[in-house]
């Protein structure tokens, strides 16, 4: 599925953010300023989803969703909380658009009679190097 075709369904009415204190990079002002995004997603109660959909990020994402049917997304990288808001909105997008995809199924092939034909080449040549490496005496059957 197509990230644009996402967005146009207005998933952002939906979307719960909080804000807390971040780690990393920012010297004092990281003790003062709540920079880091949290963003939850109720997948169940959703109305931007169908049902077929909601069961396939169910299962797909079920490692970041917690018991209460939420999707939890956080972003820190960022020192202002609006960068870290619209990275965690991408990092959203991004991971339903991989949950909606579905994978195309893999048809067996059978090796063509070329890839056949080389390989038996190839193994006529290294039985030829292996059967020369032998001494005189071991060939002559002495």
């Amino acid at each position: 599925m197509n990230i644009e075709e996402l967005k146009n369904r207005d998933f952002e009415k939906e979307f719960i953010f909080s804000a807390s204190r971040s780690g990393g990079p920012g010297g004092q002002n990281v003790n003062k300023v709540s920079s880091k995004v949290e963003l939850r997603f109720n997948v169940f109660l959703s109305e931007a989803l169908t049902e077929n959909e909601k069961s396939l990020v169910l299962n797909k994402l079920k490692n970041k969703i917690n018991k209460e049917n939420e999707l939890i997304l956080i972003s820190q990288v960022d020192r202002s909380q609006l960068g870290n808001k619209e990275a965690v909105i991408n990092k959203f997008y991004d991971l339903i658009a991989n949950a909606l995809t579905v994978q195309k199924k893999r048809r067996s092939t059978k090796p063509t009679k070329a890839s056949k034909l080389k390989r038996l080449e190839v193994k006529k040549i290294r039985g030829y190097i292996k059967k020369l490496r032998g001494s005189a005496n071991e060939s002559s059957g002495l």
